[in-house]
């Protein structure tokens, strides 16, 4: 049995002085709206530090009032807090932190990689040593985004933290930032200590800072967000986080000193058939990735890098096991950027699977602000990473859920096509989602039939700025398989 080193973060018992509790969400009714009882705990632990502590505008005479009345109330909740209460609370949305890796559970698949924990064959033997080190140093590597306390407040309002709302959006934040390590650093970059600090991954840390003038920010995010419903203190499903990072990656923005955009790739949210019928699978549809890179590159190139996002609902209070095989495999395309899942109200980013077991990085940690700045020599990174690999059963996860692809080039996204087109055959008539050349070709693509000519396509309305649509229906149900 192998058990993983110190998690390097600070503790979730860091809970914001200026938390509140979230609003009700905004779509009621849909799968992004389950409220279980953990949410109800969340609300009861949240509650205890809104009466004690409150908002920097309030006047003293207020301030005197509410904690002369609530000291007690706060005390209480700052002892549980203190004793370590509040992680074995969050233990309970997500079930026990478990950090062991056990050679007999077959080997990990970290996005697009795979750590061969298994015993040799021919030997029996493995050395634990060895591989656990290089699958610690990778996980570790992964940037890791948590809930913030003390940042500028967002917009009009008064909130100075995303503490119990704003997981989703931190879980999407970190498949984002891996795209971009990918993209900018390539799939086999790792963070050392010994070695100077790469610019590039500054940079990447920086775009996700917690103030406006960050490109991806928590206040961005929400303000490009406005027509999915997001909204401050809510919280939000992943198919309105995909559509908002659509719509936040074509907002304008000043280029780097290389002229790319912050985001140096097309968005191609994939999600519904070509006639938008309620129920089946989304389709990958050829034409319109190409679509997607020609606008991105105004038309200057044929091909650019593309993010690819598919939104689904697998079931109805769990997934359905016959889509568990399909998720697993997943994160062997060396395309993979994991899924933003997790259990009901508590998101978080799944990177790997070993077996049965979900490896995710956890965004419930509270840690103070951090500005990141290329002025410095060795900037403080820490709170960017961890090093504890948790993990839960993958069987136990949201059926609402989305899964991300980075595909650098258009001989990677042929491949990605392949291994999709070929993942959907063996899925026995229920694959999560299909393949097709064309919009007006309802047959799937083949895993040896991808088409190298993409040069046509027809016109996409889903493209549009319609951000509603005209029903008023919440899109995750349409989506549901």
């Amino acid at each position: 049995m192998i058990v993983a080193a110190k998690c390097t973060s600070k503790s979730s018992t860091e809970i914001a002085d200026n938390t509140q509790v979230p609003a009700a969400s905004a779509k009621a009714g849909s799968s992004d709206s389950k409220f279980p009882k953990a949410s109800l705990w969340s609300t009861f632990f949240t509650s205890g530090f809104s009466v004690g502590e409150t908002y920097s505008e309030s006047s003293s005479s207020e301030k005197k009032t509410v904690h002369s009345r609530n000291s007690w109330w706060a005390a209480a909740v700052r002892k549980v807090v203190s004793g370590g209460s509040m992680r074995r609370f969050q233990e309970r949305v997500l079930g026990s932190v478990r950090t062991d890796v056990s050679s007999s559970d077959g080997d990990i698949w970290l996005l697009g990689v795979c750590h061969k924990i298994s015993p040799h064959e021919a030997t029996g033997d493995v050395d634990t040593r060895n591989v656990f080190a290089a699958f610690e140093q990778d996980f570790s590597s992964k940037i890791l985004i948590t809930y913030r306390k003390g940042f500028d407040a967002i917009e009009d309002s008064k909130y100075t933290s995303d503490v119990n709302w704003g997981c989703m959006l931190r879980s999407s934040q970190m498949l984002v930032a891996q795209a971009l390590l990918f993209h900018k650093l390539g799939r086999s970059w790792r963070k050392t200590i010994d070695k100077p600090v790469d610019k590039d991954y500054i940079e990447i840390l920086q775009l996700f800072g917690d103030s406006e003038a960050a490109a991806f920010s928590i206040h961005n995010l929400l303000q490009a967000g406005k027509g999915y419903g997001l909204a401050v203190g809510s919280w939000v499903g992943p198919y309105a986080m995909c559509r908002t990072w659509e719509v936040l990656a074509r907002n304008p923005r000043e280029k780097n000193d290389q002229g790319e955009p912050p985001l140096p790739m097309a968005i191609y949210v994939v999600s519904g058939d070509e006639d938008g019928e309620r129920g089946g699978a989304p389709v990958v549809c050829i034409e319109d990735a190409s679509k997607r890179c020609s606008e991105f590159s105004r038309g200057l190139v044929s091909w650019t890098p593309l993010l690819l996002l598919v939104p689904l609902v697998l079931g109805l209070d769990k997934v359905n096991l016959r889509y568990i095989p399909l998720l697993q495999s997943t994160f062997k395309f060396p395309q993979s950027l994991g899924i933003l899942g997790g259990k009901p109200g508590a998101s978080t980013y799944i990177i790997g699977v070993q077996n049965d077991k979900a490896f995710y990085l956890d965004p419930h940690d509270v840690k103070p602000v951090v500005n990141i700045t290329g002025d410095t020599q060795e900037p403080n990174t820490a709170s960017y990473h961890c090093n504890i690999s948790r993990h839960m059963p993958l069987d136990s996860i949201d059926p609402s859920l989305a899964i991300g692809f980075y595909c650098r080039d258009k001989d990677d996204f042929d491949d990605f096509c392949s291994q999709a087109s070929k993942l959907a055959e063996e899925s026995n008539g229920a694959p999560l989602f299909t393949v097709a050349q064309s919009r007006s070709l309802p047959m799937q693509v083949t895993s040896n039939s991808v088409s190298s000519d993409n040069t046509r396509f027809e016109e996409d309305d889903s493209l549009g700025m319609n951000l509603v649509n005209d029903a008023g229906t919440n899109e995750d149900d349409w989506q549901f398989l």
